[in-house]
């Protein structure tokens, strides 16, 4: 039996004799089993020293108990493997360390992952969370079929890191920050450059290479930032250069009327812009190739395709939902054949999302360098690296081509997969942030994660859940108390400027809602996928 210990929420269990009242075994109707928690968000890790706990099988489509019990079996210290049973067509690994807690219902969603008939390969970083359908941090690759939920809603959310010439203390970061927060909108439903069709358009198909055009079309502030030699060496810069082919026609009417006027707004939930200092530089010859070094000041970007990429998912999860061999499966675990016009369309409507996330990333990079030039005149903010989550491309793996969905988990292609391009000799780099008062860290891809699909995680990944971490009220009276009180909080940001759009909800993104990143990354250049180049720690948050 499962053997557990109960703290701050949390189940941590092991195979062992005996079963204290906080967790027990109960026979299912079908006769399976099933872990039954005294609190809904617990969580659990493996010990390297123990064999396996058993993860009911619960399939999301039908409704049934699988009888089947599939094992997490512990492999080694970084590796869980779940084995192939009942109606899984593959088995899964989840890639974490005896210190990484897990959510059971995140385990069974990859469970329902590995039974899809397309899926081929299953697998989950160490910030796997609960997600719509499919955790957060899974990587699938299918054999010709695509899968909406396995993006996710966000479509091309991603990271950009821009170096700065100043070094901690030099300026006031605090100045630059509430600057920051005047020019670029913090929050959900915000607007900031209006687009007319025919610019967004462009911005569908051209992705960041619309941005010359977007230049001599609209009149912005942003504009003030604009340079071209400083745009040529940008684009070489951010994957895929900025572009994948979109196709406006496939993009549902919604998303074109509820987002032309969202460029260059940063939005809501774990969205950030932080100004950081590089506290640590691990390899001094890759740091110097990307102009890095140690106290350096530097800016970090995470937000995505705003309500673009949600109506696009939203709108292709039904369609998925509605083909008739998806009859038993529900709008979060249907696909579509990439064969079909539907699948093609959903791919080209992908691609346009993935495409105006690229751009309302550069668009406040640009107001970033605006902010900076007015204080301290002409002021180079070179572009390290853009690099995408939540997205799916099409790649071959040991000669198998697969459509690689990376939910939550973000590219990590060696040298060689990066030939003509600007990082053939150092590899992709990888921005891995942590949590608001943490760190968050630069990697390079080594070229030997074949066994991740060239995947590792996009961040830290939550512990606990946002209503967890808040706490719920109803008519002003506290219903469930905050699993993070206000002093908590507040010790957790320490001296870091805070400047937040929703100050009652702020605390569903505080530091201790979050996994240890320095664990998550570790665990990362331990399985030999990424080398680490630096560590950076905040000094100013930005945040919806």
């Amino acid at each position: 039996m499962l053997n557990s210990t109960y703290k701050n929420n949390f189940i941590t269990g092991f195979c062992q004799a005996n079963s204290p009242p906080h967790v027990f075994l109960s026979k299912t109707r079908t006769g399976g089993a099933s872990l039954f928690y005294t609190r809904p968000t617990s969580s659990f890790s493996l010990p390297y020293s123990q064999d396996f706990l058993p993860i009911t099988c619960k399939s999301r489509y039908n409704n049934v108990m699988d009888k089947s019990l599939p094992k997490l079996t512990r492999k080694d210290p970084l590796r869980l493997y779940m084995e192939r049973r009942g109606q899984m067509v593959t088995d899964a690994t989840i890639f974490a360390s005896e210190a990484i807690k897990l959510e059971p219902d995140a385990v069974r969603q990859l469970c329902d992952a590995a039974s899809l008939p397309p899926a081929k390969k299953v697998l989950a970083t160490a910030d796997i969370h609960v997600g719509f359908g499919i955790p957060i941090g899974a990587v699938l690759g299918f054999d010709n079929a695509i899968m909406p939920a396995a993006v996710g809603y966000d479509i091309n959310c991603g990271m950009r890191l821009l170096s700065t010439p100043f070094s901690k203390g030099d300026i006031d970061t605090d100045n630059i920050a509430a600057s920051i927060a005047r020019d670029i909108p913090l929050g959900e439903g915000k607007t900031n450059l209006p687009l007319d069709k025919t610019s967004l358009e462009a911005v569908i198909n051209q992705g960041v290479g619309s941005v010359p055009a977007l230049e001599q079309r609209t009149n912005h502030r942003v504009w003030e930032a604009f340079d071209t030699d400083e745009f040529a060496e940008d684009i070489k810069r951010i994957e895929e250069n900025g572009q994948m082919p979109g196709d406006p026609a496939a993009v549902p009417n919604a998303a074109i009327q509820k987002s032309a006027n969202q460029l260059g707004t940063l939005g809501g939930g774990n969205h950030f812009i932080e100004i950081q200092y590089v506290q640590e530089i691990f390899d001094q010859d890759l740091a110097e190739i990307f102009g890095l070094f140690e106290n350096q000041i530097v800016v970090m970007i995470h937000s995505g395709s705003r309500r673009f990429g949600y109506e696009v998912a939203d709108e292709y999860m039904n369609i998925a939902a509605q083909r008739p061999e998806m009859a038993e499966r529900r709008k979060m675990l249907s696909y579509l054949s990439t064969d079909t016009n539907a699948g093609k369309n959903y791919i080209a409507a992908m691609a346009a999302a993935a495409n105006f996330a690229f751009t309302n990333r550069h668009i406040m990079a640009l107001l970033v360098r605006r902010c900076f030039n007015r204080m301290f005149g002409p002021t180079p903010l070179k572009l390290v690296y853009d690099v995408a989550h939540n997205m799916a491309k099409l790649e071959t793996h040991q000669e198998n081509r697969l459509w690689v969905h990376r939910k939550g988990a973000t590219r990590a292609f060696g040298p060689k997969r990066m030939a003509g391009t600007e990082f053939a000799q150092t590899g992709q780099p990888i921005i891995t942030p942590g949590s608001m008062g943490t760190a968050s860290f630069l990697l390079v891809g080594t070229g030997y994660a074949d066994e991740s699909l060239c995947s590792v995680n996009h961040g830290a990944g939550r512990v606990m859940s946002r209503t967890a971490a808040l706490g719920k009220r109803r008519r002003g009276r506290i219903v469930t108390p905050a699993l993070i009180s206000d002093e908590q909080f507040k010790r957790s940001m320490g001296s870091i400027k805070l400047i937040t759009s929703d100050k009652r909800r702020i605390k569903e993104e505080a530091p201790d809602a979050y996994k240890d990143i320095d664990e998550v990354v570790r665990i990362v250049i331990e399985c030999g996928w990424a080398k680490a180049v630096a560590r950076m720690v905040p000094l100013a948050v930005l945040k919806g």
